[in-house]
């Protein structure tokens, strides 16, 4: 989810506690939950962070990773060799994104200039996974705008495989 604000909706459905204690209930009995926020100025934090927070995220209301241009490599992130998710993967484009303060029983699987921008959380029997940027658009997975070296294909198969692997489906 990336939250509209009153800028890109007229009339945003802020998430409420009814909502998030359903979600929060539907995430401790087996669900998994994506989170992809935004960067500051372009995502609702206040609300957004009450469902985060319940994980032990929170989004902070910060911009990293500015990109000028078509210069794409101002938006890399080295992805971890030891990634827990991203096994195939080892160079990523993220620009403009939202960094994470964490709690337990939140752990940061991912961090780049010293910022925590990628998150994982066991909540009960369930799974969340964070991400300080909406960054599987088309224009950043189907290689018509960004570099070869950049993996975001590929890191997205990564996601998805492992986000199967969580859920409890037979």
């Amino acid at each position: 989810m990336d939250p509209d604000d009153e800028k890109e909706s007229p009339k945003p459905n802020f998430i409420q506690k009814p909502q998030i204690k359903a979600i929060s209930d539907w995430v401790k009995s087996g669900g998994t939950l994506v989170l992809m926020g935004n960067d500051f100025g372009n995502c609702e934090f206040d609300h957004f962070n009450d469902l985060a927070t319940t994980f032990g995220i929170q989004f902070n209301k910060d911009s990293v990773n500015h990109v000028d241009g078509n210069n794409f490599e101002m938006g890399k992130i080295n992805i971890d060799a030891n990634s827990p998710i991203f096994k195939n993967v080892r160079k990523v484009y993220l620009k403009e994104i939202s960094t994470f303060s964490l709690e337990s029983p939140a752990q940061s699987i991912q961090e780049w200039n010293g910022n925590k921008v990628m998150a994982v959380a066991k909540f009960g029997k369930g799974t969340v996974f964070a991400v300080g940027d909406p960054w599987f658009y088309n224009e950043y997975t189907d290689g018509r705008k960004l570099p070869g070296e950049f993996e975001n294909f590929r890191a997205a198969k990564d996601l998805a495989v492992w986000l199967l692997d969580r859920t409890n489906l037979k």
